[in-house]
């Protein structure tokens, strides 16, 4: 079961850290709007068990996400199972209905715009994204998958990555942590 590798760092100076980026990216691709919507348990608090349940809409396509708890405390490594669904905001609709029909809560939604930059470090393919997330503010995210063998050099290149990029401090709450913490 492969897991995803994260580190996330707020940014204060995105044309200083675009400009880094540029340096090392395959391509950096124009922002999109991400909404996330997520969900509570009906039996189990998520805040307590470090665990997520979303609905993503990006453009008209959908994904379901669960997120399992962070397995260390320097990065957001956990189990990730995501599953598109039908395209469309009814389709979406209709999934959060399901959602709620079954008990779950809607919680709060997380809307971002995104930019995806494609980047090898060494022969790892990595993921970076600058986020600008309404009410919470500006972030890149590193991100790479690893089977769990793979676990600590997927780690030891996020650190790598970061240090190119001139990041330090990461930030491990999640969007929706920041965004509940700020209301």
């Amino acid at each position: 079961m492969p897991y995803e590798v994260e580190q996330k760092f707020r940014l204060t100076d995105v044309a200083g850290f675009e400009q880094r980026l540029a340096k090392i990216a395959l391509s950096i691709e124009p922002a999109v709007l991400q909404v996330d919507q997520y969900f509570a348990h009906p039996a189990r608090n998520f805040a307590q068990t470090d665990e997520a349940l979303r609905i993503r809409s990006v453009g008209g396509q959908n994904w379901v996400t669960y997120k399992g708890p962070k397995i260390d405390t320097t990065t957001k490594t956990r189990r990730e199972i995501e599953i598109p669904f039908e395209s469309g905001e009814h389709a979406a609709t209709r999934y959060a209905e399901m959602l709620v029909a079954l008990g779950f809560r809607p919680v709060a939604a997380v809307r971002k715009h995104r930019r995806y930059a494609a980047c090898r470090w060494q022969v790892t393919p990595v993921e970076i994204v600058i986020d600008e997330v309404e009410g919470v503010g500006q972030f890149c995210e590193i991100e790479l998958t690893a089977e769990e063998s793979g676990l600590d050099a997927a780690r030891d290149t996020l650190v790598r990555v970061a240090q190119e990029l001139g990041l330090c401090e990461s930030e491990r709450r999640s969007y929706l942590e920041m965004l509940l913490a700020g209301r």
